[in-house]
């Protein structure tokens, strides 16, 4: 109403105050009630003596106080509305919504959806049609369709971990509007540029709408990290926010690969800053420790960096063929190599020159590289601790120099084989010209660094042509001999700078390049997937653990693909390679969600004409029950007034009537203003709660607030109660349905939860209730109902299956695989192949058995020590257990197959005994081996 903050509801109600001036006039002639006295002749001839009189007109004050109280009856009626929305929308072509879902809108989804809900609602009572796209998605039908359509779209969407890619859906927007200009365009974004060039309002201005909407937060909670060094000392974190504000202090944790919190500092962002970097002091070897770092408070993936093996630092060793000149630092051997290493490894120095006694010495400390810079001769007896070394993983980094040319051509740890003597480039007895490099070729680690036109080669030894040798080139002149070559000895390999290490060979070690060449081959020493072949060229790595918008893991990996790891550029996040852990158990490449020294800018909008707005706040509210409220109060208030002036405290029977109505009307107020009866919220169940679940076994099921779901789930553990107790000498009581956010969970050894899409989504204190009861030694049994065969079905999952990859996406599981056919399931009671339920399509998922690599199945099977904690399946047990009151089944299977019902009761059976007795029976695998050797 005319931009105030309220309206009415039924405005026309407001005309019954035209009548208040007539209520004022009656109010006025209507004489108090006469008070009635008992005769008493004296009390009379005093009371004559006084000149007050009743009057014959009500008070004017309890005139305007009756007066009050119909006008908030009238106010109350008409229902006045605070914060009131009005559909204000452009005609003439559809309401078109374009939705940042990125990493950076996880902190204000709700928000989001609220404020476009509201811009949906004013379509659909405007008869406006909706184009609704999300920029973070990887396809968008943006074809404009009703508002019920489009509020589906929106009640189906979610944030994702990666950075819009606006410029994909505007191109999807284009091709659904064709020549149709928008009425209203309504850009609700996070405010962030996806890019330096980021034109996205622009081209969205280029669409022509007749209104448009800029809608975004004040964004205060943007904020990322977004580069860490591992330096000498301590870890650098560097993070950035969206806007520079007042000074603000982050703390920072740091987590190893289990979620423990093992370090933490903290980030000072300065008034104004926009960037600032923080620290976490630890020893490198706890730090080295360290799986993700991840700002406090803060729940998103960008405020998540997870690392990898190429963060950790290494411990180096140095040795020198010749005693380092500390008055002559520039010629020693080492100088040039300390100075490249020192900012990305833990260098040391043996304790004494004797190479017998220094070798083993440091070979204790574990390093991941020893270097040799021109070393020709090793002692005899150190050749095989350094083999195995090797061997086991470890990096000889040689360099080339007088000693090593003139040693014997058959030593074992040079990777090729080398003519004795060194090669001269340049100088008066050399027709040839000091060399440059060559392009690095495609399989080295150089691959991707820029050749240096500077460098040149006066002096390196040769190698002996061989077949392989291009093969073990890393590097090499323009002329194409080798300048770095390498050799795989098992997890290890040996490498050979044809150069010495001090710029009297060449000004290698002067360039820029060296210190890149040496800080990628001491990479090479970390162990994991993305070393296993250091000399390929692109690698593809399976997506192995990925990271949810919120900033949490998870090993559902959906749709994702394999990365595709190169020498010449680090990968980025995209649509096909969403931010995770990618390789395997062995190893991985952390992908996470901006590049390494990205800084968060706001979008450009100069230029553009728009209406910023901001987030809806506040819903509106009825100010209707408070104007009742108020009148109620004014009533009570006028008839306390009126008691008293009727004399309720004279001592007459008038008196004590009026007492008594004053008393009545007291009793009224009471009842009226009387709060509803509360507890203080006790949690824990009471003891004879706590006894009967102790002293009985019971079945539990998770309600999830619908009736049908919830009944069937009652029946089904009833019917599968009632078969137990007729099989088994397990005689449970009566099933139980639990409610995660009130029912304690520890009296149930399992717990059935059937996953519906259209259930309310269990809060994040329900979900952590949960994580503790399977921490603890609980399981849960997580039922899609749906028959759904495999996790990663790349058809795409249904809408159940969404829905448990939502709950389990903040649980802390382990990894899953189907029921191996030797698990101690299969035998617990039955022997059983396959665990049914009404459909038979979908496995059993449990706990994968992390020591049954490279075993076989019966090596296997005892390893399983301990019950899992997590079961999935999509086959509907509890549909297939349900029966009636008389024990008739309730539901028939698919295909309906008598048989097919016992088997899921023997499959129920099964399960119940596993999580009871756990693996009692996988000692049974033994039975072979020890009857052979008792030799019977």
């Amino acid at each position: 109403m005319m931009g105030l903050p309220f309206a009415f509801s039924y405005p026309a109600i407001l005309a019954a105050l035209v009548a208040l001036p007539a209520i004022w006039w009656l109010l006025r002639l209507t004489p108090p009630r006469p008070i009635v006295e008992v005769f008493p002749p004296l009390r009379i001839l005093a009371k004559v003596l006084k000149r007050e009189e009743t009057p014959a007109k009500s008070p004017w004050w309890l005139t305007l106080l009756r007066m009050a109280l119909a006008a908030a009856v009238i106010l109350a009626i008409a229902d006045p509305v605070v914060n009131p929305r009005s559909a204000t929308l452009m005609r003439g072509g559809p309401l078109v919504l374009v939705i940042d879902n990125g990493w950076a809108s996880v902190s204000d989804w709700e928000r989001r959806v609220k404020s476009v809900s509201a811009l949906i609602d004013d379509a659909e009572r405007s008869s406006i049609p909706v184009s609704i796209t999300f920029t973070a998605n990887a396809s968008n039908d943006a074809t404009a369709s009703s508002a019920p359509a489009a509020r589906e779209k929106l009640q189906a969407a979610e944030p994702q971990p990666l950075v819009p890619d606006r410029a994909r859906a505007i191109d999807a927007l284009r091709t659904a509007l064709g020549n149709t200009a928008p009425g209203t365009l309504v850009f609700v974004t996070d405010g962030i540029a996806a890019r330096k060039d980021d034109a996205t309002v622009r081209s969205l201005a280029d669409l022509r709408p007749g209104e448009f909407r800029l809608v975004e937060d004040d964004g205060s909670a943007d904020i990322a990290l977004t580069d860490i060094d591992n330096n000498a000392d301590a870890m650098e974190v560097t993070a950035s926010r969206l806007k520079g504000g007042q000074a603000l202090s982050l703390p920072v944790t740091a987590q190893d690969a289990q979620g423990r919190a093992i370090a933490a500092g903290t980030i000072q962002f300065a008034a104004g800053q926009t960037t600032a970097t923080g620290s976490i002091s630890a020893p490198f070897e706890m730090r080295n420790d360290f799986a993700r770092v991840s700002l406090d408070g803060h729940q998103t993936a960008g405020a998540v960096h997870l690392l990898d093996d190429g963060f950790k630092r290494r411990r180096v060793v140095l040795l020198s063929g010749e005693t380092r000149d500390d008055f002559q630092p520039l010629l020693s051997p080492l100088y040039y190599i300390q100075r490249a290493l020192q900012p990305y490894a833990d260098l040391i120095d043996p304790n004494t020159a004797d190479l017998a006694a220094a070798i083993p010495d440091v070979l204790a400390q574990n390093p991941s590289v020893i270097v040799l810079a021109d070393i020709g001769r090793l002692p005899q007896e150190t050749y095989d601790p350094l083999r195995r070394w090797i061997e086991n993983g470890g990096i000889l980094l040689r360099f080339a120099g007088p000693r090593l040319a003139a040693a014997p051509a058959d030593d074992p740890l040079v990777p090729v084989t080398l003519r004795q003597g060194e090669r001269a480039l340049g100088g008066a007895l050399s027709w040839a010209e000091p060399q440059q490099l060559a392009e690095f070729p495609a399989n080295s680690p150089f691959a991707g660094i820029t050749r240096p036109s500077d460098v040149t080669i006066k002096r390196q030894v040769l190698a002996e042509p061989t077949p392989d040798l291009a093969e073990r080139t890393w590097a090499s002149l323009a002329d194409g001999t080798p300048l770095v070559t390498t050799k795989t000895m098992k997890a290890g390999r040996i490498v050979l700078f044809h150069v010495s290490a001090e710029a009297t060979w060449s000004n290698l070690p002067l360039s820029g390049s060296f210190v890149e060449m040496l800080r990628r081959v001491v990479q090479l020493s970390k162990s994991g997937g993305t070393s296993a072949d250091n000399s390929a060229g692109d690698r593809a790595l399976p997506p192995f653990r990925l990271l949810t918008a919120k900033g949490a893991m998870t090993p559902q990996t959906g749709s994702a693909r394999p990365l595709i790891v190169t020498r010449q550029a680090a990968p980025v996040t995209n649509f096909d390679n969403p931010p995770g852990l990618y390789g395997s158990e062995e190893g991985f490449t952390a992908l996470n969600v901006l590049p390494e020294k990205a800084e968060l800018k706001p979008l450009d909008t100069s230029g553009i004409t728009l209406k910023q707005e901001g987030l809806l706040g506040e819903d509106s509210w009825s100010a209707k029950p408070a104007l009742f409220v108020l009148a109620l109060v004014l009533l009570m208030a006028d008839g306390l007034i009126v008691i008293l002036m009727n004399g309720a405290f004279r001592r007459s029977a008038g008196s004590t009537r009026a007492a008594a109505s004053l008393l009545a009307l007291a009793v009224f107020a009471g009842a009226l203003l009387q709060p509803h009866r509360s507890y203080a919220d006790d949690s824990k169940p009471g003891d004879d709660i706590i006894m009967q679940r102790l002293d009985n076994t019971h079945l539990a099921y998770v309600v999830t607030g619908e009736k049908d779901v919830d009944d069937i789930s009652e029946r089904g553990l009833e019917g599968l109660t009632q078969f137990l107790t007729y099989r088994t000498t397990l005689e449970p009581a009566p099933p139980v349905g639990v409610d995660l956010d009130k029912d304690e969970l520890s009296f149930f050894p399992m717990i059935y939860w059937p996953i519906s899409a259209t259930a309310p989504m269990p809060s994040q204190a329900a979900i952590n209730k949960i994580d503790a009861f399977m921490r603890s030694g609980g399981t849960i049994l997580f039922d899609t109902r749906d028959q759904f065969s495999a996790l990663d079905n790349n058809s795409g999952p249904s809408p159940n299956v969404q829905r448990l990859q939502q709950i389990i996406g903040n649980l802390d599981i382990p990894p899953l695989e189907p029921v191996p056919a030797n698990h101690v399931l299969t035998k617990s009671f039955y022997l059983l192949s396959n665990f049914p339920g009404r459909y038979t399509g979908s496995p059993l998922w449990i706990e994968a058995r992390q020591d049954a690599r490279a075993k076989n199945d019966r090596e296997s099977t005892a390893s399983g020590d301990g019950v899992s904690p997590i079961l999935i399946t999509g086959n509907d047990f509890a549909g297939a257990w349900a029966v009636d009151a008389n024990g008739t089944p309730l539901l028939p299977t698919v295909p309906p197959d008598d048989m097919q019902r016992e088997y899921a009761y023997r499959a129920g059976v099964n399960i119940m005994m596993y999580m009871l007795t756990g693996n009692y029976k996988a000692d049974q695998v033994h039975v072979p081996q020890i009857l052979e050797r008792l030799g019977q």
